[in-house]
């Protein structure tokens, strides 16, 4: 209760200041009360939805999750405008002052310049607001096709060409729209790759958001199968009111056998072998392995068992910390690994070969997109789903497609 009064508290303070630049900006006072009652309305759906508002138990409630969106684009269009006009009561307040001790004549307060500042503040403030709302309606469904080629000296000669598509990050439980979910599982079949790879957190909590979803992700279509690992979202541990430990154990086995049905090959820290004449990858799966507070059920060991170390090895494993603090200093050498997990935080900006960021830099130093270090590759996948923010803005869902290349020695 008493965080809910802090928000609230919090919440109105930023509002009336930025009201304060409405009102400096403009003379009509049906724009003063149209900002009031949106300001109001957002306010009042999120006390409602997560106080008298279904849920089903779920990570993200739909409701719950735009109330939420709503929530985030209207704090950060009062945060940006307050940041512009602080500066200029800050710039008063010196003003004043020197005024007092100096005693110098003349007016320090500026309506023209206020105004002019108010009208920048509303303006820039209302990019992001802007970019928020957009990927609430439109940019989580954006599905972009990232190609890679990757050259390695020890690629076996078969597998030259070879083509993986990997997906990450489904969050069965976000979907709204099925024409949508539809149009890009006919886009990975449209890469008619030889491979395709899930790297974990099919739901955001329960087994049975994937039950409406599951006889279309069985439409996947790979000559050489579909192989999936586990995420920490999988797991079921964000849903803290099951009813007994069987239940939540129960969920899991639940979540596998809808995995089977789609017809993945689920790793769990386990291996196989993809076959091409007498040439082979070793591929392995492990469980869930993250860094700080997340599940470490990954057992690299456990998993590479039955490979051999001079094998070439691709790797799925959930968490890209995991490559960053185990994998790339482990006795074997995994060529590749796919990792998913970050999601880019779904906000960001993207130029190639320009720009890339996003405020997840700060936790994760892998990211996004493919890096090298020591001699191994990892391509951390955007994801295909969302969770909380209920959008996606500069960072778009992702199906990647890899091709695997022999190096060419000259």
């Amino acid at each position: 209760m008493l965080r809910w009064i802090v928000f609230i508290a919090i919440y109105c303070i930023l509002g009336y200041y930025s009201l304060q630049a409405i009102k400096t900006a403009s003379r009509f006072p049906y724009i003063y009360y149209a900002f009031m009652a949106l300001a109001l309305v957002i306010l009042g759906n999120l006390l409602y939805q997560f106080t008298f508002g279904d849920s089903d138990g779920s990570v993200l409630n739909r409701p719950r999750s735009y109330a939420f969106g709503f929530v985030i684009a209207m704090l950060t269009f009062e945060i940006i405008t307050i940041v512009f006009l602080f500066s200029e009561d800050i710039f008063r307040l010196i003003a004043a002052s020197i005024q007092s001790i100096f005693g110098s004549s003349g007016e320090f307060s500026l309506p023209a310049r206020r105004r002019f500042l108010s009208l920048i503040a509303m303006g820039i403030g209302a990019i992001p607001f802007s970019a928020l709302l957009y990927g609430m309606y439109r940019g989580k469904y954006d599905f972009r096709v990232l190609k890679y080629e990757l050259e390695f000296d020890d690629l076996p000669e078969a597998f030259h060409g070879y083509q993986i598509t990997q997906i990450s990050d489904i969050h069965s439980g976000s979907f709204d729209n099925r024409k949508k979910i539809e149009y890009a599982v006919n886009l990975i079949n449209e890469q008619q790759s030889d491979t395709i790879f899930f790297t974990g957190d099919m739901v955001n909590n329960m087994a049975r958001e994937m039950e409406p979803w599951k006889e279309l992700f069985a439409t996947l279509e790979a000559k050489d199968g579909k192989f999936s690992i586990l995420g920490n979202h999988d797991y079921g541990d964000y849903k803290l009111d099951w009813d007994t430990p069987e239940l939540k154990s129960q969920n899991l086995e639940d979540l596998k056998r809808i995995q089977r049905e789609i017809g993945f090959d689920l790793m769990l820290n386990e291996s196989r072998y993809l076959q091409k004449g007498d040439d082979k990858l070793a591929l392995i799966g492990v469980e869930n392995w993250g860094r700080g507070g997340f599940k470490k059920a990954g057992d690299l060991k456990k998993a590479t068992k039955d490979i051999h170390k001079d094998d070439f090895k691709i790797l799925l494993s959930h968490d890209p910390s995991h490559w960053e603090d185990v994998v790339i200093h482990d006795d074997y050498h995994y060529h590749l690994t796919l990792s998913g997990h970050t999601h880019g935080m779904q906000f960001g900006i993207e130029i190639p070969g320009w720009v890339k960021w996003s405020p997840v830099k700060w936790r994760y130093k892998y990211w996004a997109g493919i890096y090298e270090e020591m001699g191994q590759m990892i391509n951390v996948n955007r994801g295909f789903g969302f969770i909380g923010y209920p959008g996606r803005v500069g960072i778009w869902p992702e199906i990647t497609v890899i091709t695997l290349k022999k190096k060419v020695v000259v």
